[in-house]
């Protein structure tokens, strides 16, 4: 299928969304639940998989969804279609504090590799596949970093990744190591591997985990500095449990969980 070739902008800062121009007949498709609004004229359709195979048959859609079952995705994507006769826009938000990054996949040579819950939105024709890695140390003991997404194609696709994104363009031979969430994408020509972090001590108390990643130029990493599951982590570890105050996480929280001033307020003479 030929690509749409997409014009976009990326606005706001912590909370960013992107906002795609398509010409009479272009079309995006989109994760599900990421649209934000969209103008009069467009059409939407739900479909299995990417949309890149609609024309392969009923087998093509079969498999575009099994590949996205395979990542823990939603089996159907979204296909967002300008039917009007003028330029239309639609709109796609980040899900969390971030940043939207632009993928030129022509420019990148046609494929990419990123985190599972990285893609956004791409224009109509990007094929969202999987990546497997070749080494069993990764299969068993890679977390985030084991099954990938793959993005193929020449048009744009847009990935988005927590706190800051940092671009780094490894030299041949060149190696970084990297908490394995933190690994946004990366250009198929890195070597990737999970590797453990070696000392018992460091694994139990270090608060890293037991493994992280491994990648070797020569090519492209995109990192991030908020993996969605230390963010998520984070927000479980202060939520309120068994019941607790909603200012447990306060002074005054403290105080009155303690029983001080509950004791108080409750008319404890006691």
């Amino acid at each position: 299928m030929a690509m749409d070739d997409v014009d976009y902008e990326i606005k706001g800062s912590e909370m960013q969304f992107v906002e795609v121009e398509l010409d009479p007949g272009e079309a995006a498709v989109g994760e599900a639940g990421s649209m934000m609004f969209m103008d009069a004229g467009i059409g939407m359709d739900t479909v299995f998989g990417d949309g890149s195979a609609q024309q392969g048959g009923l087998f093509g859609k079969l498999l575009g969804a099994g590949k996205r079952l395979v990542t823990g995705e939603s089996l159907f994507t979204t296909v967002y279609t300008n039917n009007a006769s003028t330029k239309l826009r639609v709109a796609f938000a980040a899900p969390y504090p971030g940043k939207i990054v632009p993928m030129d996949l022509k420019a990148l040579g046609g494929t990419l590799i990123c985190q599972k819950d990285a893609f956004l939105c791409a224009a109509r024709g990007v094929s969202l596949g999987i990546y497997l890695q070749q080494k069993l140390g990764v299969g068993f003991f890679g977390g985030e970093g084991f099954i990938m997404q793959r993005l193929d194609g020449d048009g744009m696709a847009f990935v988005h990744a927590g706190g800051t994104v940092v671009k780094r363009e490894l030299e041949p031979g060149r190696t970084l190591f990297i908490d394995t969430g933190c690994v946004v994408a990366l250009t198929p020509n890195v070597n990737f591997e999970i590797q453990y972090v070696g000392k018992i001590k460091t694994a139990l108390f270090g608060g890293e985990g037991l493994f992280f990643a491994k990648v070797t130029g020569p090519g492209t990493v995109w990192l991030q500095t908020l993996p969605f599951s230390r963010l998520a982590s984070r927000v479980f570890a202060a939520a309120p449990q068994r019941g607790g105050s909603r200012e447990e996480g306060s002074v005054l929280g403290g105080i009155a969980g303690g029983g001080l001033l509950g004791g108080i307020l409750g008319g404890d003479d006691e």
